[in-house]
């Protein structure tokens, strides 16, 4: 199968000749065992997959503003082309989330915009690579509907996607598409005697149904979006009737449940029971398949990379992963079936055993070049000023007080799960927001605090305020949760003696990441009490209660409240143990970073105020006081830290500043 070459430069270039240029890397040429194996009326296809490349061309992590090896199409690339020179017959297929994810995106779409003939950037790294197709993924609707098509119209490759439609007909069959549901590439497949045959490749894709809950803003009244299990049991037949010899689903949708119930978000598994499909690639997930992760799912088998004994892949995120389908074809009658298949996926990176990451291929310089300037000029978005702060956002103080740079990341993460909520059975419900300080010192040195000051704020200070690529998601609690949550995050602190000076108030076996300050209700840590918990969330002392005075709009908050905790997907799947959320009260799964939910809110607002508002504080210990140290930049913020009262301590261990905080 001739396929386009990663540029057109290179069309008619020997291996030896693209080695030299430095298109791919100097990897020796791999026979695979279909390929060495193939007889006369036997083929070996390839199919590689990239999914949810969030528009990482480069291997550059732009809200650090460094170059980083784990990440960026032109990496994978370098595969792309090695499979190329390996196989006969090879195919290169996208599954979705392209157009959305990082500072690039977000400048195309909010600072250059896209007009009728623009290029965007991911699309024309596509172009260069030489995609054969791709889908749509959940964050190609992230910009509204006329900045999606603009952008697909610069695609080289069909786009697909069978269950969003602009109207819905009495079946998936008459509805009006949006895009092409499915595509059936014609191309010609060498043999292993080297004889050439036609095929015909049927290509369908699938999106999250939950696009209309997550972007209902731009989808409302323009599309609707169908269950992915029932579209495909509608559009498969048809396929095979058009002729199609093989049919590969592009599922956008991540590896769940074995069987089908209606608008699953995870369908991958469930999809591939439906007859006539041979071979599922998936994504949304951010995971890789085959592989461990998925090693106790019903209907899978991780190590094999099957679903209901199907060939499937799923290549990790941002380019991280090419993941890669082996077909052994054979011919049956007119057409051709699946005598053997094998799922792999390749990594462009690997970490050592000391946590470094050393790179396992090269970026390819023509994917590079075909979007430098667009680079160059994300580079200066990321440097520039998107927004203003009427307020400094430091953490040197957030152990200890309500804190501004935990301030703006509550105020963005209710901005972002209200809007969510509307228009669903939880739109009643008080939205809450926890979050944790992360730059706070400890192990991280003296240096390790966010600080911005008033003024400008550019993208590349979200990643101080926010430093993981964590996603948000919401869950529902009740009151007694919600103490117990609190009692959680309380254990950051040693147990007080009343009427004592100078006592260390500091766990340092407690990281900071756990200690989660809820914004929207107002209470105060008793230190005189014993932790309820340890510093793993392990119990200490069941009936102890350091949370006292814990109020919703100035009434008790009672055991029977109904909440909604906006939150990161670690702390609501379980991360750090806490009560509320263990995984099994979580209602809303979003398809967005908090650092881009930050982002955006800055980007709205125009003009923030993170002023921290002292929801929390210590429960007051007369004649007492106690010690923490803290960076030496604290000095500058100290005297308007509301809530507490603070005092120069001396200096303390290893560079650090000490403070004494009278209770």
């Amino acid at each position: 199968m001739q396929l386009r070459k990663i540029s057109r430069a290179a069309e008619h270039m020997t291996r030896r000749q693209i080695l030299h240029a430095g298109i791919a890397g100097a990897t020796l040429v791999m026979i695979h065992p279909f390929s060495a194996r193939a007889a006369a009326g036997q083929a070996h296809l390839r199919l590689m997959e990239t999914t949810d490349l969030h528009v990482h061309v480069f291997p550059y992590d732009y809200y650090a503003d460094k170059a980083v090896d784990t990440v960026g199409l032109a990496r994978t690339a370098a595969h792309v082309a090695d499979i190329r020179a390996e196989a006969a017959n090879s195919l290169l297929l996208d599954n979705g989330d392209f157009l959305q994810g990082n500072p690039m995106g977000d400048y195309i779409a909010y600072e250059r915009g896209m007009k009728e003939g623009d290029a965007h950037p991911v699309i024309t790294a596509m172009n260069a690579v030489g995609f054969d197709a791709s889908t749509l993924g959940n964050h190609e609707f992230n910009y509204g509907l006329d900045f999606l098509l603009k952008s697909l119209a610069g695609a080289e490759f069909p786009v697909i996607s069978a269950n969003v439609v602009k109207a819905q007909g009495a079946d998936p069959t008459k509805d009006t598409p949006l895009v092409r549901p499915y595509v059936i590439l014609e191309r010609m497949l060498t043999d292993g005697t080297g004889e050439k045959h036609p095929i015909k490749v049927g290509l369908i894709g699938f999106v999250p149904p939950q696009i209309m809950n997550w972007d209902r803003k731009h989808l409302e009244g323009s599309v609707t979006a169908r269950d992915i299990v029932a579209t495909a049991r509608a559009w498969v037949p048809q396929m095979k009737e058009e002729g199609a010899d093989i049919i590969i689903a592009l599922s956008h949708s991540g590896i769940g449940a074995a069987e089908a119930s209606d608008g699953m978000e995870n369908a991958s598994t469930a999809l591939a029971m439906v007859e006539g499909i041979d071979a599922i690639l998936t994504g949304h997930s951010h995971l890789v398949f085959p592989g461990p992760a998925y090693a106790d799912f019903a209907g899978v088998d991780a190590e094999k990379g099957t679903l209901h004994g199907k060939p499937a892949t799923m290549g990790g995120f941002w380019g991280s992963h090419l993941g890669v389908i082996d077909l052994m074809l054979e011919r049956d009658g007119g057409g051709w079936r699946i005598a053997a298949h094998e799922s792999t996926t390749r990594p462009i990176s690997v970490r050592n055993e000391d946590r470094s990451v050393s790179a396992l291929v090269e970026s390819v310089p023509a994917v590079l070049a075909s979007v430098q300037a667009d680079h160059d000029a994300t580079l200066k978005y990321v440097r520039r000023a998107v927004g203003k702060t009427a307020a400094p956002m430091h953490s040197y103080f957030a152990l200890v007080a309500d804190d501004p740079s935990v301030q703006i990341v509550s105020q963005a993460q209710i901005w972002y799960i209200e809007q969510m909520m509307a228009g669903t059975e939880y739109a009643g419900l008080p939205v809450l927001s926890a979050a944790a300080p992360f730059k706070a010192g400890g192990r991280g040195g003296p240096e390790y605090y966010t600080d911005v000051p008033v003024g400008d704020v550019a993208i590349k200070n979200v990643a101080d305020l926010y430093l993981y690529p964590n996603t948000v998601r919401a869950v529902k609690i009740d009151g007694a949760q919600l103490k117990g949550w609190l009692e959680r995050s309380a254990g950051m602190f040693h147990r007080v003696t009343p009427g004592e000076a100078d006592q260390p108030l500091l766990d340092p076996d407690f990281p900071s990441y756990n200690f989660d300050v809820i914004d929207g209700v107002t209470y105060r840590i008793d230190l005189s009490q014993p932790s309820r918990f340890g510093p793993q969330g392990e119990a200490a002392n069941p009936d102890a209660s350091r949370i006292v005075d814990l109020a919703y709009n100035g009434q008790p908050v009672t055991d029977d409240m109904a909440f909604i905790v906006a939150t990161n997907n670690y702390r609501a799947s379980g991360g750090g143990d806490f009560p509320g959320a263990k995984g099994d009260t979580i209602v809303f799964e979003g398809p967005d970073t908090n650092r881009d939910v930050i982002v955006r809110y800055i980007v709205e607002q125009g003009t923030i105020n993170p002023k921290a508002d002292g929801n929390w504080t210590f429960a007051p210990l007369p004649g007492t006081s106690v010690l923490f140290d803290t960076g030496p930049g604290g000095a500058a913020h100290a005297a308007s830290v509301s809530g507490v009262t603070l005092e120069p301590a001396g200096d303390g261990d290893d560079g650090f500043a000490r403070f004494r905080l009278i209770l």
